[in-house]
């Protein structure tokens, strides 16, 4: 884009022109500018704006591809395929620092010693493609690694073998022109699915799950045997690993800690998640004993080499009580979503285990079929030279070239000595291999043997014959390659994530009971951080509270430390909808009796169990056998006392007016006798209306 915001015309009044009017030279700079874009009613467009959208774009693009998403051909982020470069590079079978690798690397990737010692970090703690000597963190634990100064690495023979082919490798300039660096390693291995990856782009992100290595290479084979497959993650802090809903890396798994039971009231963790660590698993299981979602009596941390944390349960509490609690509210359970995005040609795409694992496949197949093409190339070039320097020591064709003066007559004499055996050679003489022969010393001449002549071509000729047979078949060649692999270093990777199927907890019913709710009538308080001696109730955090007054409303509230109900507050307990309450209440004619559950009821809504201008006389959860009742004493009344059997009385909704009780005032009434009741009198039962 052209610094020249006129885009090199004139301006006006540039002298030997007319000066134009402001209005028109303004149109034209309008124009100007909406040249390299349709123009959008109410919207101004200017260069800095288009600046500012190109560089974003720029960065954005730059960010996906060059930084935060792996690229499908290697399974390798930028920064992991430099270090290994890096390493490949140093590489003579010792250890180096890994400050030496940093700084080597550097020369690559254009963010920082730090970073690169962070990743290399990272990949030497995934085991398959890095071996570190001396302090690298430890995975369990979240410890960070030592210094780079003070600890060193080298490349497996894994990843020696296996994902190194100079020959075969495409390169790029560096950020900086001054060095070359691979586009993507000619992998024979599906490292994208072995490492995992995690990346945060702009408007874009990746969850790529670790997977089992055994099992990915089975997998491949049965891809290139046309058979049905499936592969499931596998985390190097083991666990057990519920992987239902995984859809081929679409999905979501959930991943517990292996807990076992040390006696009755002592568990033992001796597996975690990923994604978590000793302490923040620790962590998780205090905050939720903070919290009043679990008890715990005491935890301790014998993490070393292995993780073993021992969690101690306080009395009342049973250590399989205590597993659930521990799965349900703390990240001894976590759920894990995977999400594969890679960059393959260039663009990002969304892709499933499935598809990873084919593409993978076929770039085996294609690197097998270069390596053995190359490998042919050059076999056949060896039988060639061998038998150039045969024909050139047997026929004594470098004595013809003692008399020559110039090179031409070398050359013309070399070619000469060659023509009466052209059917031996494999194709006709070049300038390269009259400067190789040339090259022949003396010393290689007088000691020629012709038998050890041809039991070298006869080793040549073997090594290509079976090079051509693998061409003619590379897809045998790949199988028997992947089940090299698997019988080398299978046993160096086992599965350590078990799969199995949970069983859904269910978090209400193995909530610990931690709050103890009281009511202060005196001050009107309610609530679990209350001194009070009314309604006490033990509570779990998700429980609610049913509070009914004096007046006959009634609503649902959050579990409080302490709220202000004041003093008319009639009942308070956890509400259970399908609970049958019996209820008495008088208006200013008669008194009624009901029986009704609550049922589904908003929270913090009023509702109302009685009429207005309505008093409750008595109010008990379920059915009362029998209910007392004493009346005012009155002129002219014969009855004093009567009983009633609510069980008579059908259930209904909380609205409901009831049966008519009586139309004399009653003075108590209660589910035992009160006092002053005369147990001798007649006491005829009440009939309802």
């Amino acid at each position: 884009m052209s610094d020249d915001p006129m885009n090199g015309k004139k301006p006006a009044g540039t002298p030997g022109e007319p000066e134009k009017p402001q209005e028109i030279v303004a149109e034209e700079a309008a124009a100007q500018v909406l040249e390299h874009r349709p123009f959008e009613p109410g919207k101004i467009e200017l260069d800095f704006h288009r600046r500012v959208d190109t560089s974003f774009l720029q960065y954005a693009s730059y960010v996906i591809r060059d930084r935060a998403i792996p690229n499908l051909c290697d399974g390798l982020k930028p920064v992991q395929r430099r270090i290994l470069w890096s390493l490949h590079e140093k590489d003579d079978g010792r250890f180096i620092k890994v400050a030496t690798i940093s700084g080597h690397c550097a020369q690559y990737h254009p963010h920082g010693e730090a970073a690169i010692g962070d990743a290399l970090v990272v990949l030497t703690n995934k085991r398959y493609l890095i071996e570190g000597q001396g302090n690298f963190g430890n995975i369990y634990t979240g410890d960070p690694a030592a210094a780079p100064r003070y600890i060193e690495c080298r490349l497996t023979e894994l990843a020696r073998n296996e994902i190194f082919n100079d020959e075969l490798t495409e390169f790029v300039p560096s950020y900086d022109g001054r060095n070359k660096e691979p586009v993507g390693l000619p992998s024979k291995l599906p490292l994208l699915l072995m490492l995992g990856a995690e990346g945060i782009a702009v408007g874009l992100s990746c969850k790529i799950l670790q997977h089992n290595f055994v099992e990915l290479i089975q997998a491949q084979i049965a891809i290139l045997k046309k058979e049905s497959f499936k592969v499931l993650p596998d985390f190097f802090t083991g666990g057990l690993m519920d992987a239902r809903d995984y859809r081929d890396g679409t999905g979501t798994i959930k991943v517990r800690a292996k807990i076992k039971e040390k006696d009755e009231a002592t568990v033992v963790i001796k597996e975690i998640p990923p994604g978590t660590t000793t302490d923040s698993l620790i962590g998780s299981i205090e905050d939720a004993a903070r919290k009043g979602k679990i008890k715990v009596k005491s935890i301790n941390d014998f993490t070393s080499e292995d993780v073993e944390i021992e969690i101690k349960a306080p009395a009342g509490v049973s250590a399989e009580k205590l597993i659930d609690a521990l799965y349900a509210f703390t990240d001894c359970e976590v759920s894990i979503s995977s999400r594969i995005i890679v960059i393959k040609n260039n663009r990002p795409v969304e892709m499933t285990v499935s598809d990873v694992l084919r593409e993978n496949t076929a770039q085996l197949l294609d690197t097998l079929k270069r390596e053995l093409e190359l490998k042919e190339k050059k076999l056949l070039q060896e039988m060639h030279v061998r038998t150039l320097v045969r024909i050139f020591v047997e026929n004594r064709i470098y004595k013809k070239i003692e008399q020559c003066r110039t090179s031409e007559a070398i050359t013309e004499a070399i070619e000469e000595g060659f023509r009466p055996h052209r059917k031996e050679l494999l194709r006709d003489l070049t300038p390269e291999d009259i400067a190789m022969l040339l090259d022949v010393r003396i010393r290689r001449i007088s000691l020629f043997d012709i038998n050890k002549h041809r039991e070298e071509m006869d080793r040549v000729k073997g090594e290509l014959a079976e090079t051509q047979k693998h061409l003619k078949n590379v897809s045998r060649y790949a199988i028997g390659h992947l089940q090299g692999l698997i019988e080398k270093y299978g046993a160096l990777y086992p599965r350590l994530t078990k799969s199995s199927r949970h069983d859904e907890i269910d978090a209400r019913e193995v909530a610990f009971k931690a709050f103890k709710v009281a009511y202060d009538r005196e001050s009107g308080y309610i609530g679990y951080k209350v001194s009070g001696d009314e309604f006490k109730t033990e509570c779990t955090k998700f429980d609610k509270l049913l509070l009914l007054f004096k007046d006959g409303h009634y609503k649902v509230i959050e579990l409080q430390e302490k709220l202000f109900v004041g003093p008319d507050l009639y009942f308070a307990a956890v509400p259970e909808r399908d609970r049958v309450m019996t209820l008495v209440y008088s208006d200013r004619e008669a008194t009624y009796i009901k029986r009704f559950t609550f049922g589904g009821t908003i929270l913090n809504k009023e509702y109302f169990c009685v009429p207005p201008k309505s008093k409750i006389l008595f109010f008990e959860p379920d059915t009362p056998e029998t209910l007392y009742i004493k009346y005012k004493p009155a002129p002219h009344q014969k009855i004093h006392q009567q009983t009633c059997a609510p069980k008579e009385i059908e259930v209904k909704g909380p609205k409901t007016l009831g049966r008519q009780l009586t139309i004399k005032d009653v003075g108590s009434i209660g589910s035992r006798p009160p006092r002053g009741w005369d147990a001798e009198a007649a006491t005829p039962k009440l009939q309802f209306l």
